[in-house]
């Protein structure tokens, strides 16, 4: 069996197909719309803060991780990054391919300032909370809150 080439690199906007793909298979919605949107506002924000990666194994997308870095919001002194997307597709999962992009993005923004990262995971969803937690994620101090417009 040939050895896989894995590489992790910055996001681009030509991945899109890939990460619409990505995500249908594991929510069953087709959501380019939503994908569209996210990544013409990462690609397109004024600060040099695209932080979102993508992994690529023999040159086909099979994750991604999509966040954004802050310098001040919600009254938070330090910089700070949130995580509000993940995928990876369910032929490349168990491989460790969430673990290595999660790794990668902690490295980038460790390198660049950011003291906190933050991510929101449905309370119900168990797999993705013990993920997380695997990857020393802990309960924010923060609370989130919601108001339902009628």
């Amino acid at each position: 069996m040939a050895s896989k080439q894995r590489i992790l690199r910055v996001l681009k906007a030509q991945d899109l197909d890939d990460i619409v793909a990505i995500d249908e298979a594991a929510s069953q919605q087709p959501r380019r719309e939503y994908y569209e949107k996210k990544i013409a506002s990462i690609l397109n924000r004024k600060a040099n803060t695209n932080c979102s990666i993508v992994c690529e194994e023999d040159g086909k997308v099979v994750g991604f991780v999509m966040g954004y870095m802050f310098f001040g919001e919600f009254g938070i002194v330090d910089a700070t990054a949130t995580i509000d997307a993940l995928g990876v597709h369910p032929d490349f999962r168990k491989y460790g391919v969430a673990s290595e992009m999660l790794d990668q993005f902690m490295m980038n923004m460790k390198a660049a300032g950011v003291k906190k990262v933050y991510t929101l995971v449905n309370w119900d969803d168990f797999a993705l909370e013990r993920f997380f937690a695997r990857q020393k994620f802990v309960p924010s101090k923060r609370i989130n809150l919601e108001f339902e417009l009628p």
